[in-house]
């Protein structure tokens, strides 16, 4: 090996260093071949430039009788005696003066996405000697379950036996039924008279969930179970009662297949009965439920409701009603029919397309409602509601009195009571919202309670 220091200034510690180096390396090669080495050293000039090395070797040739050190892609120390497979880079390192092996580059580009993928196998499996002391751990315990009965019972007790499994899920296969099954299920228990009562409350429970679908509540009428609910209206057990109301109310709501069949099978008589008998309250309320879900929408219904005595019956529940839970939901039944006439007859060119139009407004105008709330004496009831200390149903109240305005506005004129009220509501609702005003907390609620008032005493002058 020759090496050539050129001249040069602040080189020359560097080319010292460099013959050095080359001394050291030269003596090295020299010893190796005097310890029968077959093999020969070529030196590559260092292209790192710098990091405390200075020379790397490329092993050609190895020894077999010297022990054989496995390079990877990281710089290992070598020990005196040992050997580096062919094509394996050598370095001196000079900060330490000891020689170091790694992997060349054309084995090292090969050797890294390999190793990975090998390193990441070995994390996820296990060894084989540690798979064989595992074998071997469990076979002694199940030489020794097999022969300790107490064991055996034990383990017995903690796993179900396989047919006992495959038994149970034959039984959940079973239990997927769709909601026609369901309902045909309950329908069917409740049509039993093996049924209790307990039971039947649980069922009618069940079927009030699952008729807010429209689909299932036209399902249980084709079933016939319209008719069952029905018939619970009838019982004696006033809990059945308030139950079955719930369900009919629940299947009524927007749904018009199920407003006509129900008209059909005479369930408005149904409920004028029960609202006219002595019952509970609670079941009066499921009942007024259900008849404003029948009459919601439906001119027809709304007709025989008032030709079958619907406003003289509520009229008396009203009068008899001392809490006012039972008025507020009778007066704003009455304000949505009001309502709802007034809306169709009122309706713009967008109705007048629709083809049904005109047989709507001839079928609202069949119900004759102003005139019956006139004579059952509506124009005097409804005021008494503002007497209540609840907001919710003084607001009732006065939507209802501005919808009945053009019927009973002599008879508001001519009730001082009525001025009265709604003089002392206008001052109570002003001081409220002046109060709020000061705490920056105002609330539009009590303004439009306001301007309702307003409305109504403009239409008493």
């Amino acid at each position: 090996m020759a090496m050539t220091c050129i001249p040069a200034r602040g080189l020359s510690l560097r080319c010292f260093l460099l013959l050095s180096a080359s001394a050291l390396l030269c003596s090295h090669v020299v010893s190796i071949h005097s310890q029968k080495s077959e093999g020969a050293l070529t030196v590559v000039e260092n292209t790192d430039g710098g990091g405390g090395t200075e020379e790397e070797e490329v092993v050609t040739v190895e020894d077999d009788d010297l022990e054989v050190v496995q390079p990877n892609k990281e710089w290992q120390t070598l020990k005196p005696g040992q050997a580096v497979p062919a094509g394996s880079h050598v370095r001196l390192n000079l900060q330490t003066g000891e020689r170091e092996v790694r992997l060349g580059e054309e084995k090292l580009k090969y050797w890294t996405q390999q190793h990975r993928e090998e390193e990441e196998e070995s994390k996820s499996s296990f060894n084989f000697d540690e798979l064989k002391r595992a074998m071997k751990k469990m076979k002694e315990e199940l030489n020794l379950a097999s022969k300790d009965k107490d064991l055996q019972d034990s383990l017995a007790s903690r796993f179900r036996p396989l047919e006992e499994l495959k038994k149970d899920m034959a039984e959940l296969d079973l239990l997927v039924e769709s909601d026609v099954q369901i309902m045909r299920r309950l329908l069917d228990q409740l049509n039993s008279t093996n049924t209790t009562t307990e039971q039947r409350l649980s069922i009618l429970l069940e079927l009030e969930y699952l008729v807010h679908q429209v689909d299932n509540a036209q399902t249980l009428c084709s079933m016939g179970g319209l008719q069952l609910i029905l018939d619970g209206l009838n019982s004696s057990d006033f809990r059945l009662q308030e139950s079955s109301a719930f369900v009919l109310g629940s299947a009524l709501s927007s749904n018009p297949v199920v407003q006509v069949k129900a008209v059909e099978n005479g369930a408005l008589q149904t409920l004028l009965t029960t609202l006219a008998t002595a019952q509970p309250v609670s079941v009066k309320k499921k009942v007024l439920f259900a008849v404003a879900s029948l009459l919601r929408h439906f001119p027809f219904a709304q007709q025989h409701f008032v030709s079958h005595g619907g406003l003289q019956v509520l009229s008396e529940l009203f009068r008899a009603d001392v809490g006012g839970i039972l008025q507020t939901r009778i007066v704003t039944m009455l304000y949505d029919m009001i309502s709802e006439k007034e809306l169709i007859s009122q309706a713009g060119l967008d109705w007048v397309q629709d083809p049904s139009h005109e047989e709507r407004v001839r079928q609202y105008s069949q119900v004759s409602l102003q005139g019956e709330l006139l004579e059952k004496g509506w124009c005097s009831l409804v005021p008494q509601l503002l007497l209540s200390t609840e907001h919710d149903h003084r607001e009732k109240a006065l939507r209802a009195l501005l919808a009945m305005a053009p019927v009973c506005l002599d008879r508001y004129r001519s009730d001082s009571a009525l001025a009265g009220s709604l003089h002392s509501l206008r001052l109570q609702y002003q001081d409220i919202i002046q109060s709020e005003t000061i705490l920056g907390e105002e609330n539009g609620y009590f303004i439009e309670l306001v301007e309702l008032l307003d409305a109504l005493q403009v239409k008493l002058k």
